[in-house]
């Protein structure tokens, strides 16, 4: 048996035809990520990661990428959402380039979202593309944005407003890695995993609520509910690579989001991702409420829930609060998901029943905003 059959791993398949990749989900995946990307045919790695992250992992991962004979390159940013930036990603890819990075080596992603997101960025635009490896090291990552190839950074006008596809060759998430995660953190990335059940499986919602204290804890039902969110993701992301039809609907909960990261200019200290989203995918199921298109009972269990877990449901929770209605509709005209001027929302008919909605009117929007903020 060799070292990387010694511990068992979920395995997560994303099918794209010449662009599959796996997603691999279990203990100590940093500790052999040398062997797997070597196997990939890299001769070079550039890590690239925070300053929060480097203390943590990186050299558990640096010592295995030289042990399996690749040659190393660091890039380290300051942490949190401000590191989304033209400037921040001018400095990795100026770095990527003076440390020689070819088409034939490897990015490694190493963090959250944000490291996602701005190393998956950096790789496609070096050398018009170079392969990127996701090691997320939080749980929002793990389950949302290490998978599917978004990569991106934000614009003072928007979230994420600025991007490309590229997809990963691999993704290996670390549980071991969570456990280093503030409380904080962990509840934010919950609210990935919740969406899940929300958009299209209700029997997964119905054992969130009731395995969620073991999933905080860690041990088995945290992998599983990893894993299941994955393969739901994969699953989307296969039938709708680029964000043409169903796979909006993983933006569930992140058109009110975004828009409330956007009004707090994204600082952490106020709201980080997935409290956005948890908000924002409560408004969307009391949007849905007042529009009778779900029933009144799950917009409240929906709320039940995440604050049984600690996230905040009301955007009058962001501390320092927010601006009025008139500007968190502005944020929102600014969404990717705007067509011809006019607004998408994910809605839901009932947990587990969300849809598409593209003929909202912008006046019950509003209204509803006002309600929200009153």
């Amino acid at each position: 048996m060799t070292a990387l059959e010694a511990v068992e791993h979920e395995r997560v398949r994303v099918a794209l035809g010449e662009r599959s990749y796996d997603i691999l989900i279990g203990p100590d995946l940093l500790g052999t990520a040398g062997e797997r990307i070597a196997a990939l045919g890299a001769r070079t790695v550039a890590v690239v990661t925070d300053e929060n992250v480097a203390a943590l992992h990186l050299p558990v991962v640096v010592a295995a990428l030289r042990a399996a004979g690749l040659k190393v390159e660091t890039v380290t940013v300051p942490p949190g959402e401000t590191s989304k930036s033209f400037e921040t990603l001018g400095f990795v890819v100026d770095s990527l380039l003076a440390a020689r990075v070819e088409r034939g080596d490897v990015v490694l992603a190493l963090g959250g979202g944000v490291i996602g997101d701005l190393a998956g960025f950096a790789a496609a635009i070096l050398r018009r593309g170079v392969r990127c490896v996701q090691a997320p090291t939080s749980l929002l990552a793990q389950v949302d944005s290490s998978v599917g190839g978004k990569t991106g950074i934000n614009s003072p006008r928007g979230k994420n407003l600025i991007g490309a596809f590229h997809q990963p060759s691999l993704v290996l998430a670390d549980t071991d890695a969570l456990d280093t995660l503030p409380p904080r953190e962990f509840r934010a990335g919950y609210a990935e995993v919740v969406k899940y059940g929300l958009i299209d499986d209700a029997a997964f919602f119905g054992w969130l609520e009731a395995s969620h204290g073991e999933i905080f804890a860690g041990g088995p039902a945290r992998a599983r509910a990893i894993a299941t969110s994955c393969r739901a993701k994969a699953a989307v992301v296969a039938g709708d690579e680029h964000e043409h039809g169903d796979r909006a609907l993983l933006n569930l909960g992140h058109t009110f989001g975004h828009a409330l990261e956007a009004e707090v200019a994204y600082d952490g200290r106020r709201l980080i991702h997935g409290e956005g989203v948890a908000i924002g995918m409560a408004m969307a199921f009391r949007f849905s409420a007042e529009l009778g298109l779900a029933p009144a009972e799950d917009a409240a269990r929906v709320e039940r829930h995440l604050a049984a877990v600690g996230l905040p449901t009301h955007p009058g929770a962001v501390p320092g609060g927010v601006g009025g209605p008139g500007a968190l509709f502005a944020h929102m005209q600014q969404d990717k998901k705007v067509e011809r001027g006019r607004l998408t929302f994910i809605l839901a008919r009932g947990i587990g029943k969300s849809f598409v909605a593209r003929d909202v009117d912008p006046a019950a929007a509003m209204a509803f905003l006002e309600r929200e903020l009153g």
